[in-house]
């Protein structure tokens, strides 16, 4: 794939809409002008400018966009070029109604929003190909151009009769038969054996809701198909200059596609960065700190290098409940954690408020009074100014010892399982649980999917992998017997790539004999309920007890090693039934947890647990509460330290040896002072 390696400096730009302003020259004039003050070095334009480049079918007017690329070349601020498929002109629409989607309950919806199109529509294929076609032929060789930004924020699905057509071929290719297809989906189950492909449907409230293959055979087709639509949008993108690399916009945790199968389209991730700030009364911002850089770390993961920050909010959003502007000197905190977790740019939605519409009052680097004088226009100055002291960074490497591996497909199976919890199973949670006391000490951590390698790994961690393929049990075991620590958790190995249950002992496909132990029962526990799981033998310092919620697996130990039991109120249960194991495997070790273990578990058992394999975290010190650190490798072998306090309060950190402040020059020798929200970058 190819790497975003034409620009060597850290992006620092913004969503850019002159087609709101083509009859407003003196704000377009005002607009470079203001970038350069701003210290911005980058746009991306187009993203929704369909109406202007085709006002009408076959008119297509990219003069006003090469004059604006042309004029921003020339003050020394790239574009990043994007397709406008995300919101089709309304010309479109009333030519050609099937392009429009129908949702899940049948209904054709009418023009309107963006991200409203079929995936699967020879007509908006055509459309969207040519309308490419057109950009490629005129910007592809245009020395300003460095990525192709490809749609926008890919989401939704459609359910009219071309994507049950090709829903029915997709799994004609997956099965082959209709007796596999019927096997695999277990449809002797209340009679819904299908006779014939034309019987089958995609899951809707008005039909089948309840075959849990085929719901999970739709999402991998979703997925599919908006891989398919991607690779029709960039095919002439690559054609006309195969060395622009192309990228689209991830949305956090969003999971009605898998991003790891469109991953291996892109040749960049970047993704849209939004947590709820300052949603707390306290001010204490961990939470959504470690959210965000949960999801940053993912996407540097996905392809194994830095990735972009394409869109963050210089001060607020319009769409939360509660829209509260980032707070005085937060904006740089927020840019300085997410280079910290791996990006190569800071970006904003937006350059310049809208003056109508949804998204009128998003915040932007320009508002409505577009003077510069503004404190959030002065802190966008800033971060620039500090970016351009980090030449260095692009393409700085995090060196990670630990891994969790988390499977979207399980994700969409065990939420859609009909039990043995409802509504909030929590296998995201349980992910994040176990990577939050990572962050908070300052380790780094990748994520791994189901197909990747994760050998090279100090510390495996498997958190609730509900559906479990073969060779994904082969790949852990190996794993461990070739000397690798593995922790796998509840409800794991429960069913085949088809959602059906195995036969046998579970954790299936020799897992159970990796743990050392055989499952007998789950028992979820109410919202309001808890369980103890009491330490019996700690493989290092732990408390004696923990709290547990959620899920309580009952297993037998058979073969593994007790560390934990449950301790309950009910006399009828055996008061030895192990919570927590541990079981040797060749040269590796593979602990077993029953339950859904508090925090303070995670907190005490996995960071002992990396400290006893040798792992290290960015700082070698004892970080305060509130306070994290991360570290980068660049290619010339400096080490840039991230520290940063997500709390409203004065902090210090005690360093393990003497640190240059990378923008004042400053040497802190033994301590490091950070005001409230405070960050620094450090060599």
């Amino acid at each position: 794939m190819q790497a975003l390696t034409s620009v060597p400096h850290m992006l620092h730009g913004c969503d850019y809409n002159p087609e709101q302003w083509l009859n407003r020259p003196d704000i377009l004039a005002q607009d470079i002008e203001q970038m350069k003050q701003a210290k911005i070095n980058c746009v991306s334009i187009g993203i929704f400018a369909w109406a202007a480049l085709e006002p009408r079918e076959g008119d297509y007017q990219l003069d006003w966009l090469a004059n604006i690329i042309n004029k921003l070349y020339a003050n020394g601020i790239y574009t990043v070029l994007a397709t406008p498929s995300g919101a089709k002109p309304a010309w479109m629409s009333k030519k050609y109604p099937e392009i429009c989607r129908v949702n899940a309950s049948r209904v054709r919806e009418l023009h309107g929003g963006r991200h409203n199109h079929c995936y699967t529509s020879p007509v908006y294929r055509e459309k969207t190909r040519k309308i490419n076609e057109k950009l490629a032929e005129r910007f592809a060789d245009h020395p300003a151009v460095i990525l192709w930004h490809v749609s926008n924020e890919l989401q939704g699905e459609c359910h009219c009769p071309r994507c049950q057509a090709a829903f029915r071929e997709w799994l004609k290719a997956r099965y082959g038969t209709l007796d596999a297809l019927n096997q695999a989906w277990w449809t002797a189950f209340w009679s819904h054996t299908f006779s014939d492909w034309d019987e089958i449907e995609s899951p809707s409230p008005i039909g089948e809701q309840l075959i849990h293959g085929l719901s999970l055979d739709w999402k991998r087709f979703c997925t599919a198909q908006t891989r398919s639509f991607f690779e029709n949008e960039i095919a002439p993108l690559k054609a006309a200059n195969p060395r622009i690399p192309v990228t689209t916009n991830f949305m956090a945790f969003y999971d009605g596609i898998s991003y790891w199968e469109l991953a291996k389209s892109l040749d960049v991730i970047a993704w849209d960065s939004y947590p709820a700030w300052h949603s707390r009364q306290d001010g204490d911002e961990t939470y959504n700190a470690f959210w965000s850089d949960a999801f940053s770390d993912m996407c540097r993961s996905m392809l194994g290098k830095p990735f972009l920050l394409m869109e963050n909010t210089p001060s607020q959003v319009n769409w939360q409940s509660v829209c509260r502007p980032k707070t005085w000197g937060f904006h740089r905190l927020t840019a300085i954690a997410n280079l910290a977790h791996g990006a190569d740019s800071i970006q904003y939605f937006q350059w310049r408020q809208s003056r109508g519409c949804a998204e009128k009052f998003h915040g932007a680097v320009m508002t409505h009074a577009n003077r510069t004088d503004t404190r959030v226009f002065r802190e966008v100055s800033s971060v620039g100014a500090m970016l351009e002291k980090l030449d260095g960074l692009c393409g700085a490497k995090t060196n990670a010892n630990i891994a969790i591996l988390y499977d979207i497909e399980s994700h969409w199976a065990v939420n859609a399982a009909q039990g043995p919890r409802n509504g909030a199973i929590g296998d995201n949670e349980l992910m994040l649980r176990m990577y939050l006391p990572f962050w908070k000490a300052g380790y780094a951590v990748d994520f791994v999917n189901s197909e990747m390698d994760f050998s090279g790994y100090h510390l495996l961690l498997v958190p609730m992998l509900y559906m479990l393929r073969a060779d994904v049990a082969k790949r852990i075991c190996d794993y461990t017997k070739q000397g690798g620590t593995v922790l796998l958790t509840m409800h794991s190995g429960v069913v085949d790539e088809h959602d059906l249950c195995y036969m046998g002992d579970t954790p299936a496909e020799g897992l159970a004999a990796l743990a050392g132990i055989r499952f007998l029962e789950i028992d979820p526990l109410f919202d309001e309920q808890h369980e103890t799981m009491r330490i019996v033998k700690a493989p290092f310092p732990l408390a004696e007890s923990y709290r547990l919620e959620r899920l309580c697996e009952r297993v037998a130990a058979e073969g593994a090693e007790v560390l934990a039991v449950y301790e309950h109120d009910n006399p009828a249960m055996p008061d030895d039934l192990p919570c927590l194991t541990r079981s040797s495997f060749g040269r590796g070790t593979a602990y077993y947890l029953g339950g859904f273990a508090e925090e303070r578990f995670f907190s005490d058992f996995l960071i002992s647990l990396a400290e006893r394999l040798g792992i290290a975290p960015a700082l070698d010190t004892t970080l305060p509460s509130g306070v994290v650190a991360a570290a980068r490798h660049g290619a010339d072998g400096t080490k840039y330290h991230f520290v940063m306090n997500w709390t409203p309060e004065q902090k210090a950190v005690n360093l393990p040896h003497p640190l240059k402040d990378i923008e004042t020059g400053k040497v802190y020798q033994n301590k490091l002072p950070l005001g409230p929200y405070g960050a620094k970058i450090l060599i």
